[in-house]
């Protein structure tokens, strides 16, 4: 635009921001986002009782899509303020107003109290804020952040009739607020809350807030579910390494630490198994972290260095063989981090708060830390050295799996310039524009070959079943052959070599038959992609091909169904009076390759499914289950959920 002039300088007022950008400030408009309006609300209660205030958090989930949070804390402040409105309404309506910028509302909280409920308002079609102060119920509404009325005074019968289910909660406190609010259809692509997911949000905190109860309530199908946990953190780790072989007891230590005029208080637990997976929890004041921040750095250094001291001080390291590297004390430990700083300190990298940045919580962790595993070590020589013992036995694979990749370097694969002759390329070169399917099997690779676009889709078949990569190190990968072609011609490389910025393709799919031997199939896939290639999966670049079930024929029109459902479905919908013919597919050999080009390949008609990580723990755990060396807890999985398996496309 060559004009450029004041007049296209534009103010955006009240809570327009927001909307105008949603992803600044819950990270996206997706299932994701969806849910972080939820957590705002619920952090704000949580918040209420660290700060001392309230034991009691209940959440409804509405068959119309709403979301209920009510506490039993001290309420959001109604009276007057200065700017001329009720505090409520301030709070509710104006970014960057609140109680948590100050440190004497709250000594630690999630984040800036006003900052999430305005931005919750603002993306919310309709939203109820009930306050009990001093024995009143103070009232108001909103639509699209706006507000109806002014804050009024209402009854309990006037509660009740609005919210009828939710209305005891927040009468039998002494004090409390409610908070009802609807998505906004226009902002996200669903506003259907997934109990599973809002589950592990209320779960997550109940760990971390021993003694804090919550009650979840779904309305369709009607549900009742209670969280309350005594251990902790140190219950968190225990829960983590479910299914898993523990090397000893839970190490638990808490602390502070001075830093200049405030205090920061630091959870830890930590447990090594008998797995190759690291899995380490971060959270600063009850949010979790998700891409850790400076109190895990703070964490690993000070691990790093106190066992690497406890076994010189030993004299542990008895051959060259005896060492190891900060990789090697990943392998196999669970941890949780929990650190707890005054609201108006605290510094995530976002509104997201994904990444804590504040450089005083790394040194804080890293005292505490350092202090108490140096005692616990010394008190608890047999743990001390079961856990020296695991990170020598990691640095040894390490050490030969760094020979066998060397090895098959050496031979011009793993890292060379030649592509497997297997993978049939395709002509593009934007990883962009570009796929590639993962086939199983000579028959179906043939047919995707001659059906697919050459110009933006390659080819990559397997030959049977790949190796289970649950309990695999770098070694057993890189000399299995199929493993080794795919990560060739993914071109990230493995391990300490993995550069996601070589990936030759952005969407990599795996296409295999829809019986069970195919859903097998896919399942290795994902837990070689899931446990060694994460990053792929993170960056929403995997996918799963959908291929039909049936090919229903009547007169000259063909129809291809996914399930039986809409088999019986699209059966109903024939003319009775014409004979119709139905194929079950057995497998994508079956297909000629214009079928499997229109059903399964073409961009235009096919099913894909995008695999994302709403819940790392829960996958963890169910990689973990069905995937491990453990037969019970799989039997007991298979026998527990084999009724509710179904095909969601």
């Amino acid at each position: 635009m060559s004009d450029y002039q004041a007049k296209h300088i534009k103010i955006l007022e009240g809570l327009e921001p927001v909307r105008k950008r949603p992803g600044m400030y819950i990270g996206s408009t997706d299932s994701r986002g969806l849910h972080h309006l939820l957590k705002e609300i619920i952090d704000n209660s949580v918040d209420e009782a660290i700060a001392g205030y309230g034991k009691d958090i209940s959440i409804f989930l509405r068959a119309n899509g709403s979301a209920t949070v009510v506490d039993n804390g001290r309420g959001i402040p109604t009276g007057k303020h200065k700017s001329g409105k009720s505090a409520l309404e301030v709070v509710m309506t104006k970014l960057h107003a609140g109680g948590k910028f100050e440190e004497t509302a709250y000594q630690a909280s999630g984040g800036l109290h006003g900052v999430g409920s305005s931005a919750v308002n603002a993306l919310s079609s309709s939203t109820h804020v009930i306050v009990k102060r001093e024995g009143k119920y103070h009232h108001q509404s909103y639509k699209i952040g706006k507000p109806d009325h002014d804050v009024s005074i209402i009854s309990q019968a006037q509660i009740t009739q609005l919210f009828p289910l939710e209305a005891p909660e927040l009468i039998k406190g002494k004090s409390g607020t409610l908070t009802n609010f609807i998505p906004d259809t226009s902002i996200f692509s669903t506003i259907n809350f997934k109990p599973a997911i809002v589950q592990n949000l209320v779960r997550e905190r109940a760990y971390l807030m021993a003694g804090l109860y919550f009650k979840l309530y779904q309305e369709e199908p009607s549900s009742t579910k209670h969280f309350y946990f005594e251990g902790g953190i140190k219950s968190l780790v225990e829960h983590l390494n479910k299914n898993k072989k523990p090397l000893h007891d839970v190490i638990f230590f808490n602390g502070q630490h001075q830093i200049d005029d405030f205090t920061i208080g630091l959870d830890i637990a930590l447990q090594y198994n008998d797995t190759y997976n690291e899995n380490i929890e971060s959270f600063a004041n009850t949010i979790k972290t998700y891409d850790g921040g400076t109190h895990v750095s703070g964490f690993r250094t000070a691990l790093n260095k106190v066992l690497r001291d406890y076994a010189t001080k030993q004299n542990l390291f008895k051959s060259e063989k005896d060492s190891f590297t900060s990789e090697d004390l990943k392998e196999g430990l669970t941890a949780v981090i929990f650190i707890k700083m005054p609201s108006n300190e605290i510094q995530f990298e976002s509104q997201t708060k994904a990444k804590l940045n504040n450089s005083e919580a790394h040194s804080a962790t890293y005292a505490v830390t350092k202090d108490h595993l140096e005692t616990f070590l010394e008190e608890n020589p047999n743990e001390a050295k079961k856990i020296i013992g695991k990170l020598f036995l990691a640095a040894r694979a390490r050490l030969a799996a760094r020979a066998a990749k060397d090895a098959v370097i050496r031979k011009g694969a793993l890292e060379g310039s030649t592509l497997p002759g297997k993978l049939a390329d395709c002509q593009l070169t934007d990883p962009a524009e570009t796929e590639v399917f993962i086939v199983e099997g000579d028959s179906a690779g043939g047919s995707a070959k001659q059906g697919r676009d050459r110009r933006f889709q390659a080819i990559f078949p397997l030959r049977g079943k790949i190796l289970n990569t649950e309990r695999a190190r770098l070694d057993k990968i890189v000399s299995f052959e199929e493993l080794k072609n795919l990560v060739v011609a993914l071109g990230t490389g493995i391990g300490e070599t993995l550069n996601l910025d070589k990936l030759r393709y952005h969407r990599i799919i795996l296409m295999n038959d829809a019986d069970v031997d195919g859903e097998h199939i896919t399942t290795l896939g994902l837990t070689f992609f899931f446990r060694h290639l994460r990053q792929i999966i993170d960056q929403g670049y995997l996918y799963i091909a959908l291929p039909p079930l049936y090919k229903i024929t009547q007169s000259k029109t063909e129809t291809y169904v996914y399930s039986d459902e809409e088999r019986d479905q699209h059966l109903k919908s024939l003319n009775p009076d014409s004979k119709y013919n139905i194929q079950r597919y057995k497998g994508l050999g079956e297909m000629n390759p214009n079928q499997l080009w229109e059903t399964t390949m073409n961009p235009q008609t096919r099913r894909l499914k995008q695999i994302t990580i709403l819940d790392a723990q829960k996958a963890d755990q169910t990689f973990t289950t069905l995937m491990g060396d453990e037969v019970p807890p799989r039997r007991r999985f298979i026998q527990t959920r084999a009724k509710y398996a179904t095909l969601d496309i």
